[in-house]
């Protein structure tokens, strides 16, 4: 009897251990046959997006509208007439003002990673045939961080849509001041929003649109001050960010629902409209259409 137990537990065991290495056999074979990135899974609904679906959606989630994060070049193919894009300003750097400790090797590594030399994009090109100049944050350079090359980026875009007379378009996405450039960073929300003064005195239209995320010292100026202020659904506009909130409250407390969110600040009148991002330029064209001097001119 105890012969034919003992027989048992070793042949259950045997099987046990047959089926473990067949489960790690079947999730290395499902590992090896779908490639990484192929599919990706919906930080909002949790849904899998195929890649190329979403491509084709701009970005946008099929079953929720959740709106992904994406860099300039796409918001380019988005709302630039085909061909019409010239960049402008091209060469504009960060230096290192403070000499401050890592800054350097952080500047090497965003350009490396992101291909950019700073974390907006300036150029000219054409919105529904209707000329404009166009600045284009983008996160993945140091989170989008304000810094000094980006506002001297900013206000020569600015002068050129004052010399050609054209609207201009800032697409907001940042994590706010630049650290390391200190009162050098926070100096750039003075004279971008001078430089905004005087393009208002020109009777020259200037559109803010806002995306996920814009915090801090963009919030504080140039994202609030366009003669229309746009936004994507679901972006998040403040200040401080949630987490630093909620350490300053010393809570772990979940915050208010739709707390800092694009539709909350739409009810509190900060931004003047939520358009989705695959009709973005379609809205843009008709806003330019509707309010920009030259068409006034001719009414």
């Amino acid at each position: 009897m105890c012969q034919t137990q003992t027989a048992e537990r070793i042949l259950r065991g045997a099987a046990l251990n047959w089926f473990e290495k067949m489960k790690t056999g079947i999730k290395s074979l499902i590992k090896r046959e779908i490639p990484q990135g192929i599919w990706i899974k919906c930080k909002k609904c949790g849904h899998s997006n195929y890649e190329m679906a979403l491509r084709r959606s701009h970005w946008i989630c099929p079953e929720c509208a959740c709106h992904y994060p994406i860099g300039h070049q796409q918001y380019i193919d988005l709302l630039i007439d085909d061909g019409t894009f010239t960049e402008i300003n091209a060469n504009v750097a960060p230096v290192d003002p403070l000499k401050f400790k890592g800054y350097r090797d952080k500047i090497k590594t965003s350009r490396r990673q992101s291909g950019l030399k700073e974390s907006v994009y300036t150029g000219i090109g054409q919105i529904g045939s209707h000329h404009v100049a166009l600045a284009i944050m983008d996160s993945r350079y140091l989170t989008g961080t304000l810094g000094g090359a980006t506002g001297e980026k900013l206000c020569r875009l600015i002068d050129r849509a004052m010399a050609e007379r054209c609207t201009l378009v800032i697409v907001c996405q940042s994590g706010g001041a630049r650290m390391q450039e200190s009162a050098y960073s926070l100096m750039q929300m003075a004279r971008i929003s001078a430089k905004l003064n005087q393009l208002s005195q020109n009777g020259l239209l200037y559109i803010a649109i806002i995306t996920d995320p814009t915090y801090g010292g963009v919030t504080a100026s140039f994202a609030m001050l366009g003669d229309i202020a746009l936004a994507e659904p679901g972006a998040r506009i403040g200040f401080a960010g949630q987490t630093v909130i909620q350490q300053f409250l010393g809570t772990d407390a979940p915050l208010p629902e739709g707390f800092q969110l694009a539709e909350t600040v739409l009810e509190h009148g900060f931004i003047d409209r939520i358009v989705p991002r695959d009709r973005m330029a379609a809205e843009l064209a008709r806003l330019i259409a509707l309010l920009s001097p030259k068409t006034a001119s001719h009414a």
